[in-house]
């Protein structure tokens, strides 16, 4: 590998019309989209409350009055004119970056809007059942106050349940539980047919169960599911430990952060991220539940990060490195939202001195910008430009391959920071669309178990040092290369992000095998678009449409080495 100190030289590129409408457009985002966004934001957080004062049945019976409109529309549908099904839900309204270029073709809409409430938190059972349009930022509001969360809370508030099973959800506690999907218990399912089914591992539907996370909707319509609850305290007492040295030796540090060599339980962190800002130096953070007892002793240090005028949470990481390694306690649900304010680290790109103290102050508390609302108004000239030059990528690693992996990114992207989150890929009954290496249990590697491999997820967002220094970068072919190195290391890509993938790529990447088998049972086939076509990066024409429903592309290439 190449000195990762020297940065690769490429061709200036000259500035074009696009490039000015990026770099002004933090205008249009303080006088349009903050406004919006705060007005949005205070109409969601009205929905909720009035969802929290409807009685349990009320909600009940309203979930099932919204089943029962799914399930009519569902039946109205004519197959030889009606494209295939899809949710009714606007391309700009989705939290990812990829296009929902499948909506800008002929396609058959079903609207889920409805289903936005917390059915049932039961403290008996530990779950909480909620319907797919529920967020983070809602359903921490209800479990927080009474010391329980979800068992993996993804850290920005607008993140949905639907989402979160259906694609891809982590968070620092991923390396106990695993995925978001990994938690859920059971789940509530409109088939392509109108049947309404209720899937967990171990029932009648339990392949359906099995095959519906990373699916994309394209099994059915989630409905509700049940997840697990975890019981947590006041505080989360957070210690930040700055790392020096070559990007592996970063990796190994990581590593040792959470899974310890010996492998003794107790020194297993409940929350764990790591921040990497240069090829050279990263903070690693360790979090365990703490009471409000122990928050206030004292001497210990509580640091309420969710102010509104609070440095951004990766900013101040970063202060361990001039400060060495030190300890604070900051209130849990303002942990769990660490990232939503700056949106990472991603604020600074979209506002340059939203960082600084003064914007901070006086208008911080109008973050963070709705990200529908920033695709709503980027136009088809700023899409394009963002993909060319700029990096939203998460990749799912073999721990013992981080390193490598870092290096990889280095090369083809250098972007900083990078976010590391490391998770367990369970062994399942059946082989899912993602799964471990085979044979991973017999090496015993650092972080596996006999039943799981530990992956750990890079997240990839920001411009590339060559962007920022002017020169020349083709995201499109850094993003192909990416993910060849990901197909060739029994690595991930989640859906959301932007691909460059051939339909023969995409299945060397996920396996199809149990997806397709549910695709057929189902009677998605036809009638649901398949995973790949709605991953597939542009419009689709009529005629792919077509061979769509009438299953010309089907079965995937499940057999591809």
């Amino acid at each position: 590998m190449a000195d990762l100190q020297t940065p690769l030289v490429r061709r200036k590129r000259k500035k074009v019309l696009v490039d000015y409408l990026v770099q002004f457009r933090w205008i249009l985002v303080i006088f349009v989209v903050l406004p919006f966004s705060a007005l949005i934001y205070l109409n969601i957080y009205l929905g909720d409350m009035w969802s929290a004062m409807k009685s349990e049945k009320r909600r009940q019976k309203e979930h099932e009055e919204n089943v029962y409109k799914v399930v009519k529309r569902l039946k109205q549908r004519n197959p030889k004119k009606d494209g295939l099904v899809c949710t009714s839900r606007k391309p700009w309204i989705a939290v990812g970056m990829r296009n929902v270029d499948y909506k800008r073709a002929r396609h058959f809409e079903v609207d889920l809007s409805g289903f936005r409430n917390i059915l049932e938190i039961d403290t008996e059972r530990m779950v909480a059942k909620v319907e797919p349009l529920v967020n983070m930022g809602q359903i921490t509001r209800a479990t927080c106050p009474m010391n329980l969360a979800l068992a993996v809370v993804a850290e920005l508030d607008d993140l949905t349940v639907g989402g979160l099973i259906n694609g891809y959800g982590i968070e620092g506690s991923s390396h106990i539980y695993g995925l978001f999907s990994d938690t859920v218990v059971a789940m509530e399912v409109v088939l392509a047919d109108g049947r309404v089914v209720r899937a967990t591992k171990d029932n009648e539907y339990s392949d359906l169960f099995y095959g519906l996370p990373w699916s994309q909707g394209t099994l059915g319509f989630l409905v509700s599911a049940e997840i697990k609850l975890i019981p947590t305290k006041e505080y989360m007492r957070l210690t930040y430990t700055p790392v020096r040295g070559t990007l592996k030796e970063i990796a190994q540090a990581y590593a040792d952060s959470f899974a310890p060599r010996d492998g003794g339980p107790a020194k297993v962190p409940d929350f764990i991220e790591g921040m990497i800002y240069s090829p050279s130096e990263g903070v690693m953070m360790t979090g365990v539940y703490a009471t409000k007892e122990e928050a206030k002793k004292k001497g210990n240090k509580i640091n309420c990060v969710g102010w509104w005028f609070k440095p951004w949470f990766y900013q101040y990481a970063q202060t361990a490195l001039k400060k060495g390694e030190f300890v604070e306690y900051i209130p849990t649900r303002e942990y769990y939202h660490r990232h939503t304010r700056s949106l990472y680290w991603e604020g600074k790109l979209i506002l340059p001195f939203g960082d600084q103290f003064w914007f901070r102050f006086l208008l911080g508390w109008l973050m963070p910008p709705k990200v529908s609302l920033l695709k709503l108004t980027q136009g088809e000239a700023i899409r394009n430009y963002y993909h060319d030059s700029h990096v939203i990528q998460d990749m799912l690693v073999p721990l013992y391959k981080v390193g490598d992996a870092l290096e990889f990114v280095h090369q083809e992207m250098e972007v900083y920071p990078l976010w590391l989150c490391p998770h367990r890929l369970y062994k399942l009954p059946v082989k899912t669309m993602v799964y471990p290496e085979p044979g991973f249990e017999l090496h015993q590697r650092q972080g596996d178990t006999s039943y799981a491999q530990m992956f750990t997820d890079i997240g990839v967002y920001y411009a590339p040092a060559a962007v920022l220094r002017g020169e020349e970068f083709n995201g499109a072919e850094a993003v192909h290369r990416l993910e060849q190195w990901l197909i060739e290391n029994h690595c991930y890509q989640p859906q959301y992000a932007v691909s460059e993938l051939s339909e023969k790529d995409f299945w060397r990447m996920f396996d199809a095998s149990h997806y397709e088998r549910c695709r057929h049972k189902y009677g998605a086939v036809g009638t649901l678009m398949s995973v790949y076509y709605k991953s597939k990066k542009g419009k689709k024409t009529e005629k792919e449409v077509q061979e769509a429903e009438a299953a010309v592309l089907e079965p995937a290439y499940a057999e591809e080495a």
